[in-house]
């Protein structure tokens, strides 16, 4: 488990935990609002197949107390840094403060390891770089396929 002291604005203590027999499927029926279907799959499920198909990418359940709440991704490029991706956060679930705990927590998980912490998103997605930003992600000028890349910088807001 992967857990830090934050919570959502509802006081629910949000943690990062390994996808396995017990929740797997309510990852796997995690689904986003319908707008925001341009940017991520309909159901999370797609990306825990992507996990399972690739040695890169590693899937964890979001948790808001002990509900099923989300899905993040991480992994290791071929350059040592650590990537975020394959955010969902439930659509009943959104505007709570959940997913900036998420990836809060993720981000600061994985920059103790030492390498830089990267992630994408569509220029587009405004309320996702809006939330990258915030948490002390800058754009780093490079493109992934249609998405800009970002990199957290070493100190970053709370």
């Amino acid at each position: 488990m992967i857990e830090s002291a934050l919570h959502d604005r509802a006081g629910r203590r949000v943690t990062l935990r390994p996808v396995d027999d017990d929740n797997w499927r309510g990852v796997a029926d995690v689904a986003p609002r319908d707008d925001q279907r341009v940017w991520v799959p309909a159901l999370a499920a797609r990306y825990l197949v992507l996990t399972m198909r690739s040695d890169v990418w590693t899937s964890l359940a979001v948790y808001a107390d002990e509900t099923v709440v989300g899905h993040v991704m991480w992994g290791v490029d071929d350059d040592g840094s650590r990537w975020i991706g394959g955010m969902v956060i439930d659509a009943a679930e959104q505007d709570r403060g959940v997913g900036r705990a998420a990836v809060r927590t993720l981000a600061d998980w994985l920059a103790a390891q030492g390498a830089p912490v990267r992630l994408s998103y569509h220029p587009d997605n405004t309320p996702a770089a809006a939330l990258y930003t915030s948490l002390g992600f800058h754009p780093t000028g490079a493109m992934d396929d249609d998405e800009l890349i970002a990199e957290l910088t070493p100190t970053h807001p709370a």
